[in-house]
């Protein structure tokens, strides 16, 4: 019997190594609510990089290994860095640039799913001591940000997130998908 291969997600022939905005969204393995919980009621002002207004991200351990390796991503590509993240219970958003100017050191401009293979493995071979074989689901949704448009309705979504899943939305992470207004 010939086994069904998986569609790819990926554009046909777009370099996913140039320098650009990419929004990506990785989901636990069989979205699990592993990585965060969801509070109301507390300052966020401790997380930079995005506001949640009354709703706190309380990372677990394991968000917490997911999240030190989103960060690492800055110190290890020279062409990359981390824009904007948020690790949601079951499901993270980031926006990951990759540039076009190289810095000292690192491994230069990889592609997106270089990238995001680096952060899950890393991420997962420290969550082996929590059980778990794997913590991601096999693939990642990825949305090209084109323009500034399109930057500040990602940047609004990945925002508005919490409050989202407080509200019992976005429990089955649905792909982002920009809409025209």
């Amino acid at each position: 019997m010939k086994r069904q291969g998986r569609r790819s997600i990926r554009l046909k022939r777009y370099d996913y190594s140039s320098a650009g905005y990419y929004f990506v969204t990785m989901c636990s393995k069989n979205k699990q609510d592993i990585f965060s919980d969801i509070v109301v009621g507390v300052d966020v002002s401790v997380y930079p990089g995005f506001a949640v207004d009354e709703y706190e991200i309380k990372l677990t351990e394991i968000g917490e290994i997911v999240e030190h390796y989103l960060l690492e991503i800055n110190n290890y590509y020279s062409n990359v860095h981390l824009d904007q993240y948020c690790i949601m219970p079951n499901h993270v958003h980031a926006i990951i640039v990759i540039n076009d100017e190289a810095k000292e050191g690192g491994q230069g401009r990889p592609p997106l799913p270089k990238i995001i293979q680096g952060i899950k493995s890393m991420a997962a071979r420290n969550c082996y001591k929590f059980g778990f074989r794997t913590i991601w689901q096999r693939n990642y949704y990825e949305h090209i940000i084109r323009n500034e448009r399109s930057y500040e309705k990602v940047s609004r979504y990945i925002q508005a997130n919490p409050a989202k899943w407080y509200a019992g939305e976005d429990r089955d992470v649905p792909p982002y998908e920009e809409k025209e207004e």
